[in-house]
């Protein structure tokens, strides 16, 4: 009879539909091991940067390689939550989720750019690795197209999302509380709440007020004016000069790497550091103030999207630090100084060589800092 039966077909990844199916559901009961996995074998590449020949390589792959699996857990995730019956309350979303999740759902071109985007930042130190093993004129070859097709991704979710800001990551994040999935009972058959009560058309059930601490119970429920602003009007719509300001941001790392190859046999050359700071520099100054002049109440009357994002962006301004001459010329000296300062002394000692191994990184790759 075995003769007679179809042939178990086979998805993207080589494998039969019943095995990863099985996967699919492993992953879902048991989505708080599944992160726990996922951060430690995420650590133990942090810390094992350059220890052993070839050791980068064989790290960033497996970093990478965790990085897309944690990519491909997030999506099972969603899909299990969204799954889940009306009557199970969902967890709050962050306004950065629901920004994203919905410009996911509306647009199946948002979504595919963002996840090429994503899985690029996931991978592309990894394919400078490989591509420094061909020489460096190749390697800033592989660096200034990976950033070209970044740039060119990132102007076409501008579009997309009619001149909205670009929001970091573009996709939603892991949102979902890993226990919450792990019960499977308490998902499928929430016990009944004392003195709750089931509407009868709709199965929705009506929580309880707790008999003490009314106050505190009240407040949680209270929603504010973004919680009822739809997910579209949570970023303000960039023109004139707010526009300028966002397209510089999004070009300035490919006229950096673009700089970086021209002078890459002086490393100790200002003049891409210049560029390339100048240029972000340059783009935030813009941004604030078009903010302060076409919002009312200007960048007080920000969404809290919009100072979450503005943040994130001036926090990365920290990484010029280590680029380019400003590392070459100042910081790395203080961090050689620093690592043998920690040399040889219990516990701290093992910092010392971590900044060593790290210093390594920095020294030979692009990516390592971007």
């Amino acid at each position: 009879m075995e003769d007679h039966l179809p042939p178990q077909r086979e998805n993207a990844f080589g494998l039969p539909k019943k095995w990863l199916a099985l996967y699919e559901d492993f992953v879902t009961k048991n989505a708080g091991a599944v992160s726990q996995i996922e951060s430690s074998l995420r650590s133990l590449t942090y810390i094992v940067p350059a220890r052993f020949k070839d050791a980068e390589i064989a790290s960033e792959s497996i970093h990478s390689g965790i990085q897309l699996l944690s990519l491909y857990h997030d999506s099972l995730l969603s899909r299990a939550v969204k799954n889940l019956p009306a009557s199970v309350p969902r967890p709050p979303l962050t306004p950065h989720a629901r920004y994203t999740k919905f410009w996911t759902q509306k647009s199946s071109a948002y979504k595919n750019i963002a996840l090429m985007v994503t899985m690029i930042q996931y991978t592309e130190l990894l394919w400078e690795m490989a591509a420094r093993r061909k020489g460096q004129r190749i390697r800033w070859r592989v660096v200034v197209i990976l950033e070209a097709i970044k740039a060119a991704c990132r102007l076409l979710l501008l579009h997309l999302t009619k001149s909205r800001p670009i929001v970091s990551p573009p996709l939603p994040e892991r949102e979902v509380d890993p226990a919450q999935l792990e019960d499977q009972e308490n998902i499928f058959s929430p016990p009944p709440e004392p003195e709750a009560w089931t509407m009868p058309r709709t199965g929705l059930r009506l929580p309880s007020i707790p008999a003490t601490d009314i106050s505190n119970f009240l407040l949680t429920k209270v929603l504010t004016a973004e919680d009822i602003k739809p997910p579209a009007q949570l970023l303000h719509k960039v023109k004139g000069t707010g526009m300028i300001a966002e397209i510089l941001w999004i070009v300035r790392p490919l006229v950096y790497a673009m700089a970086m190859q021209k002078w890459r046999n002086d490393k100790k050359s200002w003049r891409p550091w210049l560029i390339g700071f100048g240029l972000e520099y340059a783009a935030r100054q813009l941004t604030k103030k078009d903010l302060s002049e076409t919002i009312p109440g200007g960048l007080r009357g920000l969404t809290g999207l919009e100072k979450e994002e503005l943040k994130r962006r001036a926090m990365s301004m920290g990484w010029w630090a280590l680029r380019g001459a400003a590392y070459e010329n100042v910081t790395r000296a203080w961090f050689t100084f620093v690592a043998n300062k920690l040399k040889d002394k219990p516990l701290i000692g093992l910092l010392g060589g971590l900044i060593e191994d790290y210093q390594y990184l920095w020294d030979n790759y692009y990516f390592s800092s971007m």
